[in-house]
């Protein structure tokens, strides 16, 4: 029985007038937000996802700060639509914690109400100090990179002064009381850093309490997209909202970005703020009785040597409204200033943080960002991803770190005290353990259950727990949770990468050749780092994730390869870290379902009841869609893209007179999915030879997805100029007659994933086969090993193919899947999401339409050459509803194809 006093919130800031499931979904959001906790939204993509995201979210917190600034009044006589759930008894605790006493802060939010009466009036933020800390001051306490302490001891007599800095201060080895209290063993010197102000401090403390909404997808375009959906709306100049993002996307040091990786980027940033300009920076012994002095310090970078530049950058985002990722680079070329550290400086003021899933999944990069999760809301969208995503991978680099370790011990061994020659010989024999691993040709200590079948390449991988893998290595007697501790609290990585960098042939500064290319070579801090990671997978409980190891056998050139990896199997503990902070967390996604696998995989302590569940259909009316299954081409020939026989030239040449006929009928743009590069080149250079790509050219342009993201963006430009240009045409001619393109796609590229095409650029989506991941990937396999056990009381060892090991064997894998239910369903899910994630792509708005082929026979209905379950059982329902599930030919393709095209241009949509 409903409530008498029924209400429901409103949605001013919408731009538009919202429809019906937008409201149904703004109204399911805010009602989750109220009870807080763990909640999944699912619409379609193409429904204004975002942007009921965007208002139904900040609606809310526009609302809560209402309560707060004491504009909403406690009490049951109050009867204001989006004030019920608050009165006074019923007020939870994590609001009272927000409730802030009355004072001139208060009085200055009341007075910057603005339209729609939001109440987020963005706070100033030129001159707070706060918001201006020293930008690099971050990074060296992120990384361990002391503030030149080195220099502040009295040198040894039988050390060099060019070699003094490198030698790592003394560890005061074994004080549990240190350790367990959380100090540092480091011992201190005389000089002490000096603390912030008090006004500073409170004003730190009163950023930390504010609540705050921190909106999470997986790439970076996504959070562009989020952020022009915000300005749509009048809370992108209510809120103070920064937007994060990696070091790779944000440098504008051009001498950095020629490295080109990510890991060479960040590496190289990392160096340069160790790296002060002159000796200014170090500390000076004075004369008489050894007293130290120390003048201001600058960055190494010019993009950060000028601090009120950074002051200026920061003044500027002030000043305008939500900015995102190209903005705020575009703003960072023009003051001539970091972009990275400058957002990053700005998170303790902001009421709405943008950022990318690792930052926040992160611990230590959320508290490297200062990111403060207590009581605040966190929405992550494209939640989709989310569960693999948590899966992480670390390979070390170990000759290297081996090497510098043994060189740096050799040379300073007489002058480290006891608790560091300790330490370092404890690293030393770990390495020295990991590399026998890799080296040897017989694994002679691994359980007889693997697999000794070698895969591509001669690798020859297996899998072990982790207590086995410490157990063979013969270092289960090591304590990793010190080992880590010492590693993060001596700088020791700096120290020894450092030294190493002093002894190697000399390079200039930024490790780039005469030619402009970067060094290839790992650094060793970086490697250093990778092998920091593997320990700490090390101290996992067994059943977290498994360790897997692939070896390479010695080339023609006598050289060895291989690595380690950690394959984290639970992502349940990173995300409760989350869960257990965070007033409310929000997973919004277009393929949410089946959501009992994503809660056991991400939060399988939460009882299904308690689990917030909000599903819609899609705007787009059904004959604004043709969806069809096609199992054959023009010639009759049968679409079996399995993997034994998608490389069959007769299925490619099929494919490609299917392609030929549709650019025919279909008008503006076709976007085609491979299911992967490999397979996109492969089909390509058969069609080259065979000169159907001239045929296709002949109607339409080609273009095709390159491998590097950095080069999509281009690459879309130019294709959807070549569409927009249709627009520019004498109507009476034939659109048919040369117009219009087609898009060569990857299925998991970042076209698939996050890349609107609407409109003409996706007039029709053909999917090539059912893109299913290889079975041969052991990392995967341990995975669906893994989901085939949860929940089941009986060990996974049980099972009756737990010592199953693909190695490289698509047999065996297959065998593995035909084992299992459950894990052989999350094997489907993987692939139809995907599908489902491509082919949503083209329908983005109500007066949208587009055809979507889906090429191969297992998708028809009357299929016999399924080993799994039917594919259209998992497409999405405004999908599956009009799917064409079976045609006689290809004739009656090309007939629906182009009535079609005539009705939905005849409706001028």
């Amino acid at each position: 029985m409903e409530r008498i006093h029924q209400w429901e919130p409103e949605f001013p800031a919408f731009p538009y007038k919202p429809y019906s499931i937008q409201f149904d979904f703004m109204k399911a959001l805010y009602e989750y937000l109220n009870k807080g906790g763990i909640s999944m939204l699912e619409s379609p993509t193409g429904t204004g996802k975002t942007l009921s995201i965007i208002c139904g979210t900040l609606q809310w917190l526009a609302d809560q700060r209402k309560k707060q600034n004491g504009e909403i009044q406690d009490g049951p006589d109050k009867t204001s639509p989006n004030e019920i759930q608050f009165n006074s008894d019923d007020e939870p605790d994590w609001m009272r914690k927000f409730v802030v006493s009355q004072d001139h802060r208060n009085q200055e939010k009341k007075n910057k109400i603005k339209e729609f009466g939001m109440g987020l009036g963005r706070h100033k933020k030129e001159g707070s100090k706060d918001n201006h800390q020293n930008s690099f001051s971050q990074e060296e306490e992120d990384h361990f990179v002391t503030r030149e302490k080195k220099n502040m001891h009295t040198p040894n007599d039988s050390l060099e002064m060019d070699d003094q800095e490198f030698l790592v201060e003394d560890y005061e080895s074994d004080d549990e009381v240190a350790l367990s209290s959380g100090k540092s063993k480091r011992k201190v010197s005389g000089v002490s850093n000096s603390s912030s102000s008090d006004d500073e401090e409170e004003q730190e403390e009163s950023n930390k309490e504010k609540l705050k909404v921190y909106f999470c997808s997986r790439t970076h375009s996504q959070l562009s997209q989020f952020i022009r959906e915000l300005r749509k709306t009048v809370f992108a100049s209510e809120l103070n909202v920064i937007c994060l993002g990696s070091r790779k996307i944000f440098c504008i040091n051009e001498e950095v970005l020629k490295l080109g990786s990510a890991s060479h980027i960040n590496e190289q940033c990392l160096e340069l703020q160790k790296k002060k300009t002159t000796e200014t920076s170090k500390a000076k012994k004075l004369a008489g009785a050894g007293k130290m002095s120390r003048t201001k310090a600058s960055s190494g970078c010019p993009m950060l040597r000028n601090p009120k530049l950074q002051k200026n950058f920061r003044s500027q985002i002030s000043q305008r409204e939500a900015l995102d990722i190209e903005d705020l680079i575009h703003l960072g070329r023009k003051v001539g200033t970091c972009p990275y550290y400058g957002s990053r400086s700005l998170v303790q003021g902001a009421d709405l943080i943008v950022l990318p899933y690792q930052s926040l999944l992160s611990k230590s990069s959320r508290e490297s960002l200062g990111l403060v999760l207590k009581n605040s809301i966190v929405i992550i969208d494209e939640a989709h991803n989310l569960a693999d995503s948590l899966i992480s991978m670390h390979d070390s680099k170990l000759e290297n770190v081996h090497h510098h370790m043994e060189r740096y011990f050799e040379r300073f061994c007489s002058l480290l005290g006891p608790g560091n020659r300790r330490y370092i010989q404890t690293l030393i024999i770990v390495t020295r353990a990991l590399l026998k691993l890799l080296h040897i040709e017989e694994a002679s200590y691994v359980e007889p259950c693997q697999n000794d079948s070698t895969g591509k390449n001669g690798a020859l991988d297996y899998s072990m727990a982790i207590n086995d893998f410490l157990f063979s290595l013969n270092i289960d007697n090591i304590n990793f949770v010190k080992l880590l501790q010492y590693i993060k609290e001596s700088n020791i990585m700096h120290k020894v990468s450092g030294y190493g960098e002093r002894t190697i042939k000399p390079r200039n500064d930024l490790g780039i050749k005469p030619s402009g290319e970067c060094y290839e070579k790992e650094s060793t801090l970086s490697s250093f780092r990778a092998l920091a990671d593997m320990l700490l997978s090390l101290i996992n409980f067994d059943g977290d994730g498994k360790m897997i190891i692939s070896k390479n056998r010695p080339t023609g050139l006598g050289e060895r390869g291989g690595c380690i990896k950690f394959v984290k199997l639970r992502g349940d503990k990173i995300f409760s870290e989350v869960v257990d902070q965070a007033h409310a967390v929000v997973l919004a996604g277009g393929t949410l379902q089946p959501i009992e696998e994503t809660r056991e995989r991400l939060f399988p302590w939460l009882p299904p009841s308690q689990l917030n569940f909000f599903s819609c259909s899609h705007i787009v009316p059904p004959e604004s869609i043709l969806p069809m299954a096609v199992s054959s081409g023009p010639s009759g020939q049968l679409f079996d893209f399995s993997y034994n026989r998608r490389s069959s030239s007769a299925i490619v040449k099929e494919l490609g007179l299917l392609l030929c006929n549709i650019v025919t009928v279909v008008p503006e743009g076709i976007v085609v999915f491979f299911s992967s590069f490999d397979y996109e080149e492969q089909v390509y250079g058969l069609w080259k030879t065979s000169g159907i790509l001239d045929r296709i050219m002949k109607k339409k342009r080609i273009f095709r997805e390159p491998r590097k993201n950095t080069d999509v963006e281009s690459v879309l430009k130019e294709y959807k100029e070549n569409i927009d240009a249709l627009s520019k045409k004498d109507p009476k001619q034939n659109i048919l007659s040369t117009s219009g393109a087609v898009l060569f796609a990857v299925v998991g590229g970042k076209i698939s994933e996050g890349i609107n095409l609407s409109d003409g650029m996706g007039r029709c989506i053909v999917m090539v086969g059912l893109p299913y991941p290889s079975p041969s990937d052991i990392e995967l396999m341990e995975r669906v090993k893994h989901i085939e056990n949860l929940g089941n009381s009986n060990s996974i060892k049980s099972s009756k193919f737990y010592n199953d090991v693909p190695s490289g064997d698509v047999e065996t894998g297959l065998e593995i899947l035909r084992s299992c239910k459950r894990g052989k369903e999350y094997y489907e899910n993987l692939c139809m999401k995907a599908v489902n994630q491509s082919i949503g792509r083209a329908i983005r708005h109500i007066n949208d339409y587009a055809a979507i082929l889906l090429v191969d026979v297992r998708y028809t209905s009357n299929s016999s050459k399924r080993s799994f379950s039917h594919p259209a059982d998992k497409l999405p329902k405004w999908i599956k509803d009009c799917l064409i599930a079976s045609t006689e030919n290809y004739g009656e393709v090309h007939r629906r194809l182009n009535q079609f095209f005539k009705v939905n241009r005849k409706m001028g949509r």
